[in-house]
């Protein structure tokens, strides 16, 4: 559902948080509801701080792409 509202998909939203460029804290966190894996919890995300770093993200893939 976030990936939805941020349009992309759920792949490329778990990419950009696993690797960094969503910084836990700023553009998520865990939830605080509780959790059957401890290992995996489930993620809230900030949608605004989120929709800037993507948009700044993707930009940039596309404009290293089309030099």
């Amino acid at each position: 559902m976030t990936a939805e509202k941020l349009g992309i998909t759920e792949i490329k939203l778990s990419y950009l948080r696993e690797n960094g460029i969503l910084k836990p804290g700023i553009h998520w966190k865990s939830s605080p509801y509780g959790q059957k894996k401890p290992w995996k919890p489930k993620a809230l995300y900030n949608l605004n701080t989120c929709r800037n770093i993507i948009n700044k993200f993707y930009f940039e893939e596309n404009d290293s792409v089309a030099a």
